[in-house]
């Protein structure tokens, strides 16, 4: 019976988070003349070739450094495995500065790029891209480090370093990057063994690669089914109890620890045993730590808000029940997300760009959106066909550019009437998001 009225309440409360994008659609279908709401302006769109190619992407926070990341996968006959860096000097005009590719591309199988992510270390810049490949050479490579520091000139973009991992090979299909309260900057990797490994990217790029696997951070022991691994996870400072936390998605639903001490992460709260939920996705906190928003790859799938603070004040450990849900289209589901409080930013496959708000975190409210995808609804992978479209999405807090990349129709840039940029403390909040602040104490 509990199990009854839990499913009917989140029933309930997604139908009410579908907000006007949902009634526009069913009143006017999207259609390539008219497919965004009013308030979402699109500044820049940049084609990157063949169908299904395109992956996550990730962009630098600093005005003064304009670039953009996006992976290259291969799909079929494609052999697009690597990074394109992209320009966004001029938003309107984006193009693309240089293009780096796995070599021997013929001899190489496996999705090859699908995740990616920026550092700062030691005053220069760097890429890494998450590498998963199949039989043959670098079956066990994970990521591929490269010098960007001199951009704009494509000609100094150099390989430093590469991140193998024998035991268990296969790549990293997501990875996060993270600036610790030690002043160390992290790299947390998924992989086909248990847990998330941990590299110290300082060593990595000072050529000390064969030590730079710091930490391991676990999946609880005996946590749902299958293996006991993550697939995609977050990391961020918790003002209130001055202390790093981790977020992982992975067998048996969402985890948060303590991670100030790398060596030691204590588990404190645990998101488990939830109707519909056999194994998260991704999952990311507001910037308290109290409220989560979490997502379940599959199908109708929608995303889950919980609220973990009975967990954090010792009320209880595990999290069941979600306080709220939301939805673009109950047919679809959600790929990424990121949260700039109360805004969360969604790239949600064939829904596209989508924004809604947790000003009422029981309430949310769809706010715009945009579909950059208006191909055929048959073409796509996993169940349904709906892995097409809108894959990556990130925000810079600067001036509130928001990008996406699309599987199939490439880069795009938006901006949302009303949302010039972001900083925690103007909502009463803690300045803190998947931006990292490189040269600073992340609660600064």
């Amino acid at each position: 019976m509990r199990t009854l009225i839990s499913f009917l309440t989140l029933f309930t409360v997604t139908w009410a988070g579908l907000g006007p994008a949902y009634a526009q659609e069913q009143n006017t279908p999207w259609t390539p003349l008219e497919p965004g709401s009013e308030n979402m302006e699109v500044v820049g769109h940049l084609p990157l070739g063949a169908v299904m190619t395109v992956a996550d992407l990730d962009m630098e926070q600093e005005l003064e450094r304009p670039y953009v990341y996006v992976s290259r996968r291969a799909r079929n006959e494609s052999v697009e495995r690597g990074t394109d860096i992209i320009d966004i000097s001029d938003p309107a005009h984006p193009k693309v500065l240089y293009r780096w590719r796995i070599e021997n591309q013929e001899l190489h199988t496996g999705a090859g790029g699908v995740d990616v992510k920026h550092f700062k270390w030691d005053g220069r810049y760097y890429v890494v891209q998450g590498m998963q490949l199949g039989t043959g050479p670098n079956n066990d490579l994970g990521a591929v480090v490269l010098d960007v520091t001199g951009l704009p000139d494509p000609g100094s973009v150099r390989e430093v370093a590469r991140i193998h991992a024998p035991d268990t090979p296969g790549g990293f299909h997501n990875i996060f990057v993270y600036r610790h309260s030690n002043g160390r900057v992290y790299l947390m990797t998924t992989r086909s063994g248990p847990g998330a490994n941990v590299y110290d990217l300082g060593r990595v790029v000072s050529g000390d690669v064969d030590n730079a696997l710091v930490a391991n951070i676990p999946v609880p022991e005996g946590a749902g089914s299958g293996r006991g691994s993550y697939h995609d996870f977050y990391a961020g400072f918790h003002v209130d109890t001055d202390t790093d936390r981790f977020y992982g998605g992975g067998a048996g639903g969402y985890y948060i620890y303590d991670i100030s001490d790398l060596e030691r992460p204590e588990l404190l709260v645990t998101m488990t045993g939830i109707t519909g939920v056999s194994r998260g996705h991704t999952v990311t906190p507001g910037p308290r730590g109290r409220y989560v928003i979490t997502e379940s790859e599959y199908q109708y799938a929608p995303l889950r808000i919980f609220d973990v603070q009975p967990a954090l004040d010792g009320e209880l450990m595990n999290i069941r029940a979600p306080i709220s849900a939301w939805t673009a289209h109950w047919e679809n589901l959600v790929h990424n997300h990121e949260v700039r409080w109360p805004y969360v930013f969604v790239s949600g496959y064939h829904d596209g760009l989508q924004v809604f708000s947790l000003m009422d975190p029981e309430n949310p409210v769809t706010v715009g959106y945009y579909d950059t995808y208006t191909g055929p609804r048959s073409l796509g992978s996993m169940g349904g066909n709906v892995g097409n479209g809108a894959f990556g999405v990130d925000v810079r807090n600067a001036d509130g550019l928001i990008v996406i990349s699309d599987m199939t129709t490439g880069f795009w840039a938006f901006r949302m009437e009303g949302f010039d940029g972001w900083n925690g403390t103007d909502w009463g909040m803690p300045d803190v998001s998947s931006a990292q602040k490189w040269d600073q104490h992340p609660a600064q």
